[in-house]
């Protein structure tokens, strides 16, 4: 799983971050290895607890201040991941979330301003926000996981190959060129992201309308933490996680629907969808299962 976290982030680094960089647009501050002038700080009021995004609504009040943001891709520095799924998924929900909810709170701000020109109001409001935060999420589930299998079953609705086909490749291929190193995983990471638009569709919809959970705020359990508590637990026996416990019935509903949608389609079907169908629903089927992560619940 680390693997495929690291794809969808090296994206985010390789190409969003030096985008934005290079053109002096905007992007949001990452707090890893972040650096703030305290005068810019001060002059945007401040860190405000009002989204689960504190550090991206913290950098989109000091670009409306006017303050450009710079990349410095050579550096590195130490970083970890979520080492379980469950730790994945909160963590997903919080950056799903936090931005869709920052939108609904901060667009008239960012429409109304008079500091920034009306090119840059446009790229944070369509191109960083809604784009990429919100319609991303949402056509990717709706897409892959709705429509394509419908018309299996409604034949009378047929999807042209260069819309199914051609262009997702190629908008997936520019995703996974910032880490050339796992274009062999590109399969599995196309099928894992598909699951995981599930889980960030319905944590957009939480923001954007504010339901239950929006500020819900789970502290992000990385794999060194997890190895220190296991050390320090060896000497005493561990409990062991019910099966039920791990099950995630979103997914395990989803992945019986593709798989009823694929054997459809080898029966009765014309377009050999089965094939992607049947691998999509493997994958919801492990993740419902929770047999993904660094360390899987009761194994």
């Amino acid at each position: 799983m680390t693997r495929l976290q690291e794809m969808s982030l090296d994206y985010h680094f390789s190409v969003e971050q030096e985008v934005g960089s290079s053109t002096y647009a905007f992007f949001g501050f990452n707090g890893t290895a972040g650096v703030w002038r305290i005068s810019a700080l001060n002059e945007a009021g401040g860190w405000n607890h009002r989204t689960t995004v504190e550090d991206m609504d913290l950098a989109v009040r000091a670009s409306l201040k006017g303050w450009k943001f710079v990349f410095l891709g050579d550096l590195k520095v130490k970083n970890e991941l979520p080492s379980t799924l469950k730790t994945y998924r909160f963590q997903q929900h919080r950056w799903s979330c936090g931005p869709a909810n920052l939108l609904r709170k901060m667009l008239k701000e960012i429409v109304n301003n008079k500091k920034v020109d009306l090119w840059k109001k446009f790229y944070v409001i369509y191109s960083f926000f809604f784009v990429r935060k919100v319609v991303a999420h949402i056509v990717t589930f709706v897409f892959y996981c709705v429509v394509i299998p419908a018309t299996v079953l409604v034949p009378e609705v047929q999807i042209p190959k260069w819309g199914a086909v051609y262009i997702p490749s190629i908008i997936t291929l520019l995703n996974a060129v910032g880490t050339p190193r796992s274009l062999h995983l590109v399969v599995f990471w196309i099928l894992f992201e598909n699951v995981m638009s599930l889980h960030r569709t319905k944590a957009t919809f939480t923001g954007l309308f504010e339901a239950a959970r929006v500020n819900e705020w789970v502290v992000t359990e990385k794999l060194g933490d997890t190895t220190k508590v296991k050390m320090a637990i060896k000497t005493a026996k561990k409990p062991r996680t019910k099966f039920g416990d791990r099950l995630h019935m979103l997914e395990l509903g989803m992945g019986a629907y593709l798989f009823f949608c694929g054997c459809y389609d080898m029966a009765f079907g014309k377009n050999h969808y089965f094939i992607y169908l049947f691998l999509q629903a493997f994958a919801f089927f492990i993740v419902g299962f929770g047999y993904i992560g660094t360390f899987v619940s009761g194994s």
